[in-house]
């Protein structure tokens, strides 16, 4: 009788002993899941800091007499297109970040041009209201990089909790799955050509 209470006891211990550590194990896992939703959500507020200026931005060079109307269209037309992918932090998939990375590109890219279109502007670039918005829209670009940075931390964070062992199977039982982060665009890995001939 005695030995079968022992035995009793001893499976009890092991019970607890388990099911304290799925309960911490469980609650790691979602508190790196929100750790990756936030992260995800100061990407997304970034983006949305720079897509706010872009319209003061294009208001500014409208101004100036001549400006090329086709680079501020593309412009416009880059801001449209780079609003109309959002992603469910819960949900991220490959496929939905690179639509998303490749719209917040073409925005870059056409901010780009236009900056270095008002080169050609010499009245334009000296305005202290358009100074304003380049210092603006440089400080948001590197907020958004550090943004990015920090999101790639949290689902790498994320990735290793989720993929290790035991963790694993405690994170397939509940659907915890891996997520996927920011990537560098595919013409980063090709190295620019210098020619110093011209």
């Amino acid at each position: 009788m005695k030995s079968k209470n022992l035995g009793l006891i001893v499976v009890l211990v092991v019970l607890l002993v388990l099911g304290g550590c799925g309960c911490s194990g469980y609650n790691g896992l979602v508190n790196q899941d929100e750790t990756v939703k936030k992260a995800w959500n100061n990407v997304q507020s970034e983006y949305q800091r720079r897509y706010d200026l872009v319209d003061q931005l294009v208001a500014t060079v409208k101004g100036a007499a001549n400006f090329e109307q086709e680079t501020l269209n593309q412009v416009i037309s880059a801001r449209s297109k780079a609003s109309q992918v959002t992603i469910d932090p819960t949900n991220i998939t490959p496929e939905k970040l690179a639509q998303f990375q490749q719209n917040q590109g073409e925005l870059s890219g056409a901010l780009n041009r236009l900056l270095v279109t008002v080169e050609r502007y010499p009245e334009l670039k000296a305005t202290q209201n358009f100074l304003q918005l380049q210092g603006s829209l440089e400080q948001i670009e590197n907020s958004i990089r550090n943004s990015r940075n920090n999101f790639n931390t949290a689902v790498n964070d994320y990735n290793v909790k989720v993929r290790s062992f035991p963790m694993n199977i405690l994170a397939g039982i509940f659907g915890f799955k891996s997520k996927e982060g920011f990537a560098a665009d595919q013409d980063a890995q090709k190295a620019p050509k210098v020619d110093f001939s011209k």
